[in-house]
């Protein structure tokens, strides 16, 4: 290639990176106004969760174009190639973690028309960790950083095991009130909201590896080792 056209090709590429960043803040911005509505019991910010998810939908859209193009005019190749297939797989993700919490707010919108339960603050802890997780894998991007999206990638259990703790706990508030059976069962749909939030990071931090290395990660995912020991 001449001196231009790479120079130009290069540009291409890190505009299309920079548009899957973008996108990445729009998502966590959805994940944590969406926990703050649940917590804080705001109406008015989980609606605002539901009316941006467009804006998280058009971004996925803009770099599936910024995608297409590259494939048909530069033809990538090796780590120009994996750039290309990382971003569209990681807007992929960030898309349905908007998507989840839309649905989350969702549910808080109608939690709020209940009386307030007490295990909101575990599903607030727990959403934390998501959210906590998110962050780290989207800087791990950010900063090719391999050795933070595997530890993303390791932690991913801990999301787990709280969801399995908040869900025995939420079955026994049930059993124990049947009155709070309508409200427990929301607060479930919204942990296990939170639980897939957890699972498109750790496919993020994936994502990543493959990026950095150009290799698969060799071993199991953390749930899905848990579960093949059971």
């Amino acid at each position: 290639m001449a001196e231009h056209t790479v120079k130009a090709f290069t540009e291409e590429l890190d505009a299309l990176t920079q548009e899957v960043a973008r996108m990445g803040g729009l998502a966590e911005i959805a994940v944590n106004d969406s926990l703050s509505a649940v917590a804080r019991r705001d109406t008015e910010l989980a609606q605002a969760v539901i009316q941006r998810d467009s804006k998280i939908d058009q971004a996925q859209r803009d770099v599936e174009k910024r995608a297409i193009k590259l494939f048909a005019l530069r033809q990538p190749m090796a780590g120009d190639l994996r750039v290309v297939l990382t971003a569209w797989r990681i807007a992929g993700e960030l898309e349905r973690v908007g998507d989840l919490a839309k649905n989350i707010a969702k549910r808080t919108l109608i939690l709020n028309q209940a009386e307030p339960i007490q295990l909101t603050r575990s599903v607030e802890r727990m959403g934390k960790i998501a959210a906590s997780h998110l962050n780290q894998v989207l800087n791990a991007y950010a900063n090719r950083d391999v050795q933070a999206a595997v530890n993303v990638w390791n932690a991913d259990d801990n999301i787990d095991a709280h969801y399995n703790s908040l869900f025995r706990e939420l079955l026994t508030y049930m059993i124990e009130d049947p009155r709070m059976i309508s409200s427990c069962a929301h607060l479930l749909f919204v942990a296990k909201n939170l639980e897939r939030i957890g699972d498109h990071g750790t496919n993020i931090a994936e994502y990543i590896h493959f990026l950095v290395t150009g290799e698969e990660i060799a071993t199991q995912r953390p749930r899905a080792a848990a579960e093949a020991s059971d």
